[in-house]
């Protein structure tokens, strides 16, 4: 092992990749035990590491040279691999991927959170380890990201447009995608027969850059019984070239059970604060999950992996392991899917949530479902669950919260305190900000157990739920 400089960068040399860390980076360390967190490389590599940041502790950089292949390294089944940013793992084993991920959470809870002596259940694998994805959104535009091989060659490799994804670090560019492994057909077919059909008739894709064109962005969601909903986002209205365009995919793809579009003029591609015109269908495609019914709009947010997903809910509610007589709070309830999977099995729920839309559609949904033992409150939770909150609502005696990947606010980790329930089931996307706020609540609650929980394959996220105890 060793260093050599140059006048750009410091190389290491013979670097052994022992694990994985935060975001997916392969650690190693220098013969003096200083960390080289890598990208570019998966653990069981021995790689030479060109340093990017170099900090009094650690080192960050990436895989110049790979000088031994991992033993866990697997081919990658997708021709865009390295290039378009998603699925960093596809080249490690799946067995290795849950390995790493399980190995990540403990460490997060034990390190972080300070807490011992928990019980913890083996990561639940996805049953899917391609294709589990129910929603995907490509952007269109004209500059295509070339590779260096074309921009250094005299030839002309034809056009500019691109449907596909953002580069990492580069927005204004766009990887044409050829193939993508993450959403089932026809949604490949879906943006291949777009893509040569705007070509061939000459419609303009977006200019990032000069903020023109008419094709911006398209989005396609499925339910579990193969329906589809297509959405475009187009810059401006070209009524004719539109109506064509949208009467070639209903022709070409019977299963397109609703097509929407939006007209957005903005700099931003945020489809929350835009009208959504309906073409053809509902508007809305409905998803069953152990016979509750969701409506599912262009806008609506729901888990993208819908199999694991269902095991995420199947597993919350067994944690919680209600009576039936049980008022439950249900924290950060989005639109209410985890509300409506334990009312059934509770007393009462009460569920809030900051974003009104998902509120709205939490009372749908209940409506929809028959429940009328679930009460839905919006608001900022830090505000909302205050002591006045506390005060005119039951005592809770199970609390689930499933925060976003900041985790709870302190304030509102004080008032769980103060609530005391019996129980809180803490489902998290973050195992580091869970720690974190596990730590805040261990003298008063016991860790009991966590089980990690993949919902996304061939990445490095993954989801846990943590079980407490009332001390």
């Amino acid at each position: 092992m060793g260093r050599k400089n140059n006048k750009k960068n410091l190389i290491l040399e013979n670097i052994k990749l022992l694990t994985a860390g935060a975001k997916g980076v392969a650690i190693g360390k220098t013969e003096e035990g200083k960390a080289v967190m890598v990208t570019g490389a998966i653990p069981g590599d021995v790689v030479n590491v060109r340093v990017k940041k170099a900090k009094s502790k650690y080192y960050e950089g990436e895989a110049a040279e790979i000088l031994e292949k991992s033993p866990y390294r697997v081919e990658a089944k997708c021709i865009h691999f390295g290039v378009c940013g998603g699925c960093k793992w596809q080249n490690m084993s799946y067995e290795k991927q849950l390995a790493f991920k399980q190995e990540e959470v403990y460490n997060n809870i034990k390190r972080i959170g300070g807490i011992e002596n928990f019980e913890t259940i083996p990561i639940l694998g996805s049953q899917e380890q391609y294709f589990y994805r129910n929603k995907m959104e490509f952007s269109f535009s004209n500059a295509r990201w070339l590779t260096q091989y074309e921009i250094s060659s005299e030839e002309n490799f034809g056009s500019k447009d691109a449907l596909g994804f953002h580069i990492p670090g580069m927005w204004s560019k766009i990887l044409d995608l050829k193939e993508c492994f993450l959403q089932e057909d026809p949604s490949n077919a879906i943006r291949l027969a777009v893509k040569q059909y705007a070509v061939n008739e000459g419609l303009d894709f977006f200019d990032v850059k000069n903020h023109e064109g008419f094709l911006r962005t398209l989005m396609m969601r499925q339910n579990s019984k193969g329906e589809w909903m297509v959405l475009f986002q187009l810059y401006r209205e070209e009524k004719e070239n539109r109506e064509k365009l949208f009467e070639f995919l209903l022709e070409k793809f019977p299963q397109i059970k609703t097509l929407v579009y939006a007209i957005n003029p903005k700099p931003n591609d945020s489809i929350y604060d835009l009208d959504i015109n309906v073409y053809f269908g509902d508007g809305y495609l409905m998803e069953e999950m152990d016979g509750l019914k969701f409506k599912i709009g262009p806008k609506s947010f729901f888990q993208t992996n819908y199999k694991q997903a269902l095991e995420l809910y199947r597993k919350t509610l067994e944690f919680a392991d209600l009576k039936g007589d049980e008022v439950v709070y249900d924290l950060y309830t989005g639109t209410g899917t985890i509300a409506q999977y334990v009312a059934r099995n509770a007393k009462q729920v009460i569920g809030i949530e900051s974003v009104q839309e998902a509120i709205d559609a939490a009372i749908e949904h209940a409506e929809l479902n028959g429940l009328t033992n679930t009460t839905f409150y919006c608001g900022d939770m830090k505000n909302v669950f205050n002591d006045e909150f506390l005060e005119n609502h039951p005592k809770a005696d199970v609390l689930i919260t499933d925060p976003p990947r900041d985790g709870m606010h302190q304030k509102v980790v004080e008032q769980i305190l103060k609530l005391s329930p019996e129980k809180v089931v803490y489902v998290s996307c973050n195992s580091a900000t869970q720690a974190r706020d596990l730590a805040l609540m261990k003298d008063h609650y016991d860790v009991a157990k966590i089980l990690p929980v993949d919902m996304f394959p061939q990445t490095h996220h993954v989801e846990n739920i943590a079980l407490l105890i009332k001390k």
